[in-house]
């Protein structure tokens, strides 16, 4: 039962601890500021006289009270600290910004302190800062906060808000703080940079869609403006000024680069448009990098200005033609220029402190901005791609009817080359008949005519077998390629000298024969055999038509890789075009384009009495 007491007293005696540790904390131990006052400092970094200090409401840009100085400020943030009689609290502090750079004292200690407070300076204007102050530093009653600020004039230099509170509060703050200020930024870079190669690299593959190379050159302006607003110093640049001037020009390059993009995205042809954009483009970069420190923050807010009235003007014209084209990407692009209208009217009326609201949406919508115009231009890029597939898909059919096409063509032209094979092999064998056997039969007749006697048996019987070798040499002529090449051209002579000499002899005509006595370089057997049909039929129209008197025959080779055969004879002639023209002479046809065949050249000149017949071939010397 003791025990049991003793167990009920202790039980009461924790939960009065708890209730006491769980009991509010009175508000005189939360801090609470008093006065803010500011003054500007000497540059060695000592604070500025008592009877400088003014007062002042944060955040605070120096630049209204004292527009040219450049160098340091001192910022006096007084407040009042009593945890008498209570357990103190551990009290946080939070900087939303420092432009350019500073450092922080509480009660005289420094408990912070920027790289560089000299040039190039540090830049601390996006880098939200926290700090939990020390207990032993607080004392009871009113505590001091001076900050040093270094700034560039012109830059709008200055303090941003300072938050006291206790430390908890203060950390989230500062964790909300660098979410939209350092976070929001940071993934907009890689987002931007990420797809601004992507859509680069579809540009190189696909020159034609210009709008993917203007978005990746866009986005590699935004990446630099992006990153010069992350920096934490100027490098590799050399001040705060030249890096403020860059950015300007980084900002301008966006807004023409985003403005030609829309127009490639809409399929907007306004040549005179983009060429005073770029002119105005070029002029505000030689103004931002030409201009002295003195006039650069005018010329700074005069480029944001013109630049941001460029967007505004070219979100609203896009939507006018959104509604005029009907199209489902350019309407979709449209809705997203319009809600970044809106966004980016709210943000620059912040800035020119036209309007005071606690946040600025561009850090978020142009993260949702970037994440909106990639997935328009995928969307583009996969409709693209459907485009392909289907003029694929219908390529493949017209291939596949083409092969059809094609295959019933190459049968029907089959059918006509075998026709046309068929009927060659006619001719020629038409004109082998009318050049040898024809040629034989016209001989015999003539013989028969001039003699005074009827023929023998034995002359009957030598011209049956005279016809007989003539068709047998007719019928083997398809294979006169193998055939052998006389040794000599008098080899090759001598039969036909035979078959027309007696010929000749019995009707009083004089023939005289001219015949290189070797081969410089030897015909072919085609060669041959084309040149003895040549003979054969030019001797046989001699003899039917000509009336000649004295006949010449020569074979020469004047070059090794030259043949030439003339025939001559003093008859009456003939009209060679008019025979040509009218294609009645089959003798003439048939030389020509035997002739043709072994790749020579025939030349035919008659007149009254002289008529010469000339065949050139051209011999192919690696033949020896």
């Amino acid at each position: 039962m003791r025990w049991l007491r003793a167990g009920c007293a202790l039980l009461l005696l924790m939960a009065h601890g708890m209730a006491s540790a769980a009991a509010p904390v009175p508000a005189a131990c939360t801090p609470e500021v008093r006065a803010i006052a500011a003054a500007r400092g000497p540059p060695d970094g000592h604070l500025p006289p008592p009877g400088e200090w003014q007062p002042v409401r944060l955040p605070d840009t120096w630049s209204t009270r004292w527009p040219a100085h450049d160098g340091t400020v001192w910022y006096r943030i007084q407040f009042e600290h009593d945890c008498a009689g209570a357990l103190p609290e551990q009290v946080g502090l939070t900087l939303e910004s420092v432009v350019m750079a500073g450092e922080v004292f509480v009660n005289g200690a420094r408990i912070w302190r920027d790289a560089q407070l000299v040039e190039p300076l540090s830049r601390s204007w996006n880098m939200p800062r926290y700090f939990r102050l020390p207990a032993p530093l607080l004392q009871p009653g009113t505590n001091a906060i001076l900050i040093r600020v270094v700034g560039v004039a012109g830059q709008s230099p200055g303090l941003g808000p300072v938050h006291l509170g206790p430390a908890g509060a203060m950390q989230q703050l500062h964790a909300r703080l660098w979410w939209q200020n350092r976070t929001l930024f940071v993934a907009n870079l890689v987002i931007s940079a990420m797809l601004g190669l992507l859509f680069f690299c579809i540009w190189i593959v696909r020159r034609r869609q210009s709008a993917y190379g203007w978005y990746a050159l866009m986005s590699g302006f935004w990446v630099l403006f992006v990153a010069n607003i992350l920096a934490t110093t100027p490098w590799p640049l050399p001040d705060t000024l030249t890096a403020a001037r860059f950015n300007g020009m980084m900002l301008v390059l966006y807004v023409a680069c985003f403005c030609v993009f829309t127009w490639r995205f809409g399929d907007q042809r306004l040549a005179r448009t983009e060429k005073a954009l770029w002119l105005l483009s070029a002029a505000w970069l030689v103004l931002l990098g030409a201009v002295p420190q003195a006039a650069l923050a005018k010329v700074q807010l005069g480029c944001v200005l013109t630049m941001a009235l460029v967007f505004f003007a070219n979100c609203l014209q896009f939507q006018w033609h959104a509604l005029r084209t009907r199209s489902v990407e350019n309407l979709l692009l449209a809705g997203c220029l319009l809600v970044f209208f809106g966004i980016a009217v709210h943000d620059l009326l912040k800035l020119l402190r036209v309007i005071d609201t606690a946040h600025a949406y561009t850090p978020i919508s142009s993260v949702v901005m970037t994440v909106c115009l990639c997935a328009l231009l995928g969307l583009r890029h996969a409709r693209n791609m459907q485009r392909i597939e289907r003029f694929n898909d219908e390529l493949a059919d017209s291939i596949g009817r083409a092969r059809h096409e094609l295959s019933t063509t190459l049968v029907r032209e089959h059918e006509l080359v075998m026709s046309n094979v068929r009927l060659q092999d006619r001719l020629q064998l038409a004109y082998d008949l009318h050049d040898g056997l024809g040629g034989s039969l016209v001989r015999m007749m003539a013989m028969v005519e001039q003699s005074a006697e009827p023929p023998s048996r034995a002359q009957v019987l030598s011209f049956l077998k005279l016809i007989r070798n003539d068709l047998r040499q007719t019928i083997d002529a398809g294979s006169s390629s193998a055939v052998k090449v006389p040794e000599t051209p008098q080899a090759w002579m001598a039969p036909l000298r035979h078959r027309f000499v007696q010929l000749f002899d019995e009707l009083d005509m004089q023939v005289q024969w001219e015949v290189a006595p070797a081969w410089q370089v030897r015909p072919t057997a085609l060669q041959c055999l084309a040149l003895t049909r040549v003979v054969e039929e030019a001797m046989t129209n001699i003899l039917k038509h000509s009336r000649a008197r004295q006949v010449s025959l020569s074979l020469q080779q004047p070059r090794p890789d030259l043949l030439e055969l003339r025939i001559e004879d003093d008859g009456i002639g003939f009209d060679v075009g008019a025979v040509q023209q009218a294609g009645v002479s089959v003798g003439m046809r048939s030389m020509h384009e035997r002739v043709l065949r072994v790749g020579g050249v025939l030349d035919i000149v008659s007149r009254p009495g002289r008529t010469r017949l000339a065949v050139t071939l051209r011999l192919r010397t690696w033949q020896g």
